[in-house]
C-alpha cells in the first residue's frame, strides 16, 4: 500500500475510474451494480459531509486569525497596509486571469450531464435589478453571526470575522485571550482536516465510482482541458504577470529573482505546502534576495495565510468550470461573488496541502453551485496543489521586495 497520502490518492483515482467504468459497461441496474453505487453514494456523500462539517469554523478561525496577527506588527503601519495593497492587487489579477482564461478556452462547456443536474435540481437564478441586487447582498452581509454559523452563511460569516480581527488588533493586549482562543480553534480545525484527509483516498474513490459510472465519458474527457487552462495559466501568472509586477516595482530583473527564490518554489512544489516551506522561503527571502528581516518576517508568515494567488485562479476558473457542467450560466453579478468570495476564500485558506478543496467547496455554494461536483476536481486536485502553491509562494516572495521598495526599512 502506498505511504503518502498523494499516492494513496493517485491509486484510489485509478481504482475508482476502473470501477466506475466496470459499473457503467455492466450497467447500473445490475443486481451487484446497485449495492456498490449505493455504497459508493454513502462514503462520497459522508466524505463531502465532512468537509462541509469544518468549513465554517475553519473559514471563520483562519480569517479572524489571519486579520488579527497584525496587532504583533501595529508599529509597522506602512508595512501592513502596502502588504494587504499588494495581496489584494495580485490576487485580483490573478481572478480576473483565471476567469478570463475559463470564458476564452470554456472547458465543460455543452457536458452537462444527469448527475450534475440532479445535484443542481434546486438551484433557481433569481432575476434582479442592481439595486435590488445591492440591497440584498448588503443585508445578507451583516446579519446575526450566530444565524450565520448555524445556517452557514459564508459571506455574512467571512464578514464578521474580519470585523473581530479587526476589532482584536485595535484592542490589542485587552483581547489576548480571545485571540489564543481563535488560535487553538484554528488548530483543532486543521487537526480535524488532517483527519479528514486521511479518509481522501476512499472518498475520492467513492466518488469517481459514482460519478463514472453515471457520467458520459466525455465529462472525463473534459477535464484534461480544464488541467491544461489551470496549469497553463497559473504558470502564466506565475512567470510571466507577476515577474513583471516585481519588475515594475521594484526594477529587478526576473532572472535575478528566480535565481534567489528557486530553493523555496521547488521546496512548495515538492510540499504543496506553503506553510511546510515557510522556514526555505524566508531564508531565501532574507539572504538571497536580500529583504529586511523585520518586513521578511511579517510579510511571509501573513502570505502563507492571505495570500494565495495560485489558488485564487484555480478556485474562480473552477467555479466556471463547474458551472458549465452544471448547465448553468452565471451571470455578471453571480461573477462578481465569485471574484469576491475567491479571494475572501484564498485568504482563508491555511497554507497546507488540500486546503483549497475546502474553501473550493465555499466559493461553490456561494453561487449556489452543488458542492458535490468536487468530485471531479478531487483526483486532480493534489496535481494542481503542486503549481498552485509553487506560485503562492512565489507571490510572497515578490509580495516582500515589492514591499521594502515601497515603504523602506521601518522605523
Amino acid at each position: 500500500m502506498p505511504r503518502s497520502l498523494n499516492q494513496q490518492i493517485f491509486v484510489a483515482a485509478l481504482l475508482g475510474l476502473a470501477i466506475g467504468l466496470g459499473f457503467g459497461a455492466t450497467g447500473p441496474d445490475a443486481p451487484g451494480v446497485k449495492v456498490g453505487l449505493y455504497l459508493a453514494g454513502l462514503v462520497g456523500n459522508v466524505f463531502v459531509d465532512l468537509l462541509k462539517m469544518v468549513l465554517v469554523p475553519l473559514v471563520f478561525a483562519s480569517i479572524a486569525v489571519g486579520v488579527a496577527n497584525l496587532r504583533q506588527h501595529s508599529q509597522l503601519q506602512r508595512v501592513w497596509v502596502a502588504t494587504l495593497c499588494f495581496f489584494v492587487f495580485s490576487m485580483a489579477l490573478a481572478i480576473a486571469l483565471g476567469l478570463a482564461a475559463a470564458h476564452l478556452f470554456q472547458p465543460g462547456a455543452g457536458q452537462s450531464g444527469t448527475w450534475f443536474r440532479d445535484a443542481t435540481a434546486g438551484f433557481a437564478a433569481k432575476q434582479m435589478t442592481p439595486l435590488e441586487f445591492a440591497a440584498s447582498f448588503l443585508h445578507g452581509l451583516f446579519m446575526n453571526p450566530f444565524a450565520a454559523l448555524a445556517q452557514a452563511n459564508i459571506l455574512a460569516i467571512v464578514v464578521f470575522a474580519l470585523l473581530l480581527g479587526i476589532a482584536l488588533v485595535v484592542g490589542g493586549e485587552r483581547y489576548r485571550n480571545i485571540l489564543l482562543l481563535l488560535r487553538e480553534t484554528l488548530e483543532l480545525m486543521l487537526r480535524l482536516v488532517g483527519w479528514i484527509m486521511r479518509l481522501a483516498p476512499l472518498g475520492i474513490m467513492a466518488l469517481l465510482i459514482q460519478l463514472v459510472a453515471t457520467q458520459n465519458a466525455a465529462v472525463l474527457a473534459t477535464l484534461a482541458k480544464f488541467v491544461a487552462v489551470v496549469i497553463g495559466t497559473t504558470l502564466l501568472h506565475g512567470f510571466v504577470v507577476l515577474p513583471l509586477l516585481l519588475y515594475g516595482a521594484t526594477g529587478m530583473a526576473p532572472l535575478t529573482f528566480f535565481n534567489g527564490a528557486r530553493e523555496a518554489l521547488l521546496t512548495a512544489f515538492a510540499t504543496s505546502s506553503s506553510s511546510a516551506t515557510m522556514p526555505v522561503t524566508l531564508r531565501c527571502v532574507e539572504q538571497h534576495l536580500h529583504v529586511d528581516a523585520e518586513i521578511a518576517g511579517f510579510v511571509v508568515p501573513l502570505g502563507a495565510t492571505m495570500n494565495m494567488d495560485g489558488t485564487a485562479l484555480y478556485e474562480a476558473a473552477a467555479a466556471l468550470f463547474v458551472a458549465n457542467l452544471a448547465g448553468i450560466e452565471l451571470d455578471l453579478t453571480q461573477q462578481l461573488i465569485v471574484c469576491f468570495t475567491t479571494m475572501l476564500a484564498a485568504m482563508g485558506a491555511p497554507g497546507i496541502p488540500s486546503a483549497g478543496m475546502v474553501t473550493m467547496v465555499m466559493v461553490l455554494q456561494s453561487v449556489g453551485l452543488p458542492a458535490e461536483a468536487i468530485a471531479i476536481l478531487l483526483p486532480v486536485d493534489r496535481l494542481l496543489d503542486t503549481v498552485r502553491t509553487m506560485v503562492n509562494v512565489e507571490g510572497d516572495m515578490i509580495g516582500s521586495l515589492v514591499v521594502q521598495r515601497w515603504v523602506g526599512r521601518p522605523g
